[in-house]
């Protein structure tokens, strides 16, 4: 039985297309379709319900040795209202989950994962936990709103004042106000743009959204799907949990060391990712040369040898070309080496590309 975020009705009215996903009932697309969505988003702006992600909450005095017993970044030396993403490893080095962890203030952070994992997080959480600690699953309170693209800050500035906007990326002001609604404003994103994710009670979800789409009219903002968000995270070559990483894949590789933090005394999978020695797959970006699109889990070969598989794959509105991710042996993971994926019996060319596909001028 799929759960309905606090603006399903909101997509109904708006003739969002809903499908299931991680458990909830979300739109896939509206009735502009996924390309004008994704062209939004690069050019204008665009709105997403993201309501259906997890939030947990981690504090006590020993709040910051239990992340750095159970994440791979380092979380010493952070700010009140910054934040870091990490990955969480298993024993075996493999990842749980990748996720965002905010300082809100002394033994006190807040912390944000994937929606079809929130339940399996929260429990490896409680699972590892020691000392004086205390994690709370507060999903259910909030709802997530992602306001995305390069018009989002001019769209957000109608509504709010210069102190509830974080003045960095990967900071957030905790207690904000946007539209008269109290709310958490984050300059985070999964869309390769500019823009925030604002996180309020699921109370005040549906006026929240009412009133940045009016306030974005002439900016072209538009509600957008699932469809959208996925190309969009393609093009900027953002990971995806299940498709570039999983329980069996470690983070380093998929290309995350920057959040592994190995010369911290330890962490779960430490170990593991140690005797692992250098990586024997690496995570590469692939340009289709020949004709179709490339998805996830597609075998790799280069002459009659499987090199590896496809991790996600899609035509990329922005760019105008097919694009895909793969995990592949390191030995061809030079820029511009050519090998074939298998597509539905027949292969087609692809070309190693530099990650990520898409980045937006400054």
């Amino acid at each position: 039985m799929e759960l309905k975020t606090p603006l399903y009705d909101a997509h109904v009215k708006a003739g969002g297309k809903i499908v299931p996903f991680a458990g909830f009932l979300l739109p896939v697309q509206y009735e502009t379709g996924v390309i004008k969505e994704h062209m939004a988003v690069r050019t204008q702006a665009g709105l997403f319900d993201v309501s259906h992600m997890g939030e947990v909450l981690c504090k006590g005095k020993d709040a910051l040795a239990n992340l750095q017993k159970i994440l791979t970044n380092n979380f010493e030396n952070m700010v009140d209202g910054q934040a870091r993403y990490s990955i969480m490893c298993n024993e075996k080095g493999g990842t749980v989950d990748d996720l965002i962890v905010y300082k809100k203030g002394e033994n006190d952070y807040f912390i944000v994962v994937n929606a079809s994992n929130t339940e399996k997080d929260f429990k490896w959480m409680l699972d590892h936990k020691f000392g004086d600690v205390e994690f709370i699953n507060v999903s259910a309170d909030y709802a997530q709103l992602a306001l995305q693209g390069p018009k989002a800050m001019e769209i957000l500035r109608k509504l709010t004042t210069e102190e509830n906007i974080p003045k960095k990326y990967y900071h957030a002001v905790f207690d904000a106000e946007v539209a008269g609604i109290p709310c958490i404003v984050s300059k985070t994103g999964y869309t390769g743009e500019d823009g925030v994710e604002l996180y309020l009670d699921s109370k005040y979800a549906e006026k929240m959204w009412d009133k940045l789409l009016e306030a974005g009219k002439e900016e072209g903002l538009i509600p957008c799907g699932l469809g959208a968000r996925d190309t969009l995270r393609m093009e900027a070559a953002m990971p995806l949990y299940g498709h570039e990483m999983n329980d069996d894949v470690d983070p380093l590789e998929t290309g995350l060391s920057f959040a592994v933090k190995m010369d911290k005394p330890d962490f779960i999978g430490k170990a593991a990712i140690e005797a692992k020695g250098t990586p024997k797959i690496t995570r590469v970006g692939l340009k289709v040369l020949g004709r179709g699109v490339i998805r996830e889990e597609q075998e790799i070969f280069a002459g009659g040898k499987l090199i590896g598989h496809t991790t996600s794959g899609t035509h990329c509105p922005f760019l105008g070309y097919p694009v895909g991710m793969a995990l592949i042996d390191p030995e061809y993971a030079q820029l511009g080496t050519k090998f074939e994926v298998e597509v539905r019996g027949r292969r087609i060319e692809v070309e190693v590309v530099a990650l990520p596909f898409y980045k937006r001028g400054k």
